[in-house]
C-alpha cells in the first residue's frame, strides 16, 4: 500500500510539472536576440560568461545580452544573432 501511495506521488508531481516545461513547438518559434534586452531584463547568460543567470544585466542593449523574441522578430528590433553579436564584441 505504502509503495502505491509514492507511485501515485511520482505520478502526480510529473504531470503537474509537465504544463511548466516548454514544448519543442514553443523553442521553435522563438529565437535568441543579442543587443536588445534592457538593464535587469536579459532572459540568461551573456556572451562574456561573467553571470550566468537572467536579470543581471547591467545596461541597456548589451550586444553580449539576449533576450528570446518571436522567430523572424530580432532584425526588426534592431538586435543581433549570436555571431553577430561575438564579431561585434570582438572588435571592442
Amino acid at each position: 500500500m505504502k509503495s502505491n501511495a509514492i507511485i501515485a506521488a511520482a505520478i502526480a508531481a510529473t504531470v503537474s510539472t509537465a504544463g511548466l516545461l516548454p514544448t519543442h513547438a514553443d523553442a521553435a518559434s522563438k529565437e535568441k536576440c543579442f543587443g536588445v534586452a534592457k538593464a535587469g531584463q536579459n532572459d540568461c547568460a551573456n556572451i562574456a560568461g561573467t553571470h550566468s543567470c537572467a536579470g543581471q544585466s547591467k545596461v541597456d542593449n548589451d550586444p553580449g545580452e539576449w533576450k528570446l523574441v518571436p522567430a523572424g522578430t530580432c532584425s526588426e528590433l534592431g538586435g543581433l544573432s549570436k555571431q553577430e553579436a561575438k564579431q561585434k564584441l570582438s572588435r571592442k
